[in-house]
């Protein structure tokens, strides 16, 4: 799986890129909105995992941005938070994550849901955001 991982901490996204990447996924960097925008149009990701907090554009606006481009709108979505995941759900772009992900980020947790996202078998349907 093509995976855009999105974040402005060196050290966050080096430990996701060694994470995907020794589960045999392609993983591509950004250090903010802007950039994981501009590369999102130029890649082909099934995968974005993206950050609330950054400069230049946030984890939020990104999201909608991405949303709102024909050509990116079905590609998945891991939001990660250190605003914890149950204050996202009163935001109006919640139902744009496929799934929220709290920092630090529990490797486990991570990978079981990105096996969610690439099983054959899964139903789309039944995807539900963590609570």
């Amino acid at each position: 799986m093509n995976i855009l991982v999105v974040d402005d901490k060196k050290t966050v996204q080096d430990m996701l890129t060694d994470l995907l990447i020794s589960n045999g996924h392609t993983v591509d960097k950004a250090i903010n909105g802007l950039d994981a925008l501009s590369k999102a149009q130029q890649g082909n990701y099934q995968l974005f995992i993206i950050d609330h907090l950054m400069p230049l554009m946030n984890g939020l606006q990104l999201t909608k941005n991405l949303k709102n481009n024909p050509e990116l709108a079905n590609t998945k979505i891991i939001f990660m938070t250190t605003q914890g995941s149950q204050t996202l759900k009163t935001l109006a772009e919640f139902p744009l994550f496929d799934s929220v992900i709290d920092k630090p980020i529990d490797k486990t947790q991570l990978l079981n849901l990105i096996t969610q996202f690439t099983d054959e078998k899964f139903d789309c349907e039944s995807l539900q955001v963590n609570s």
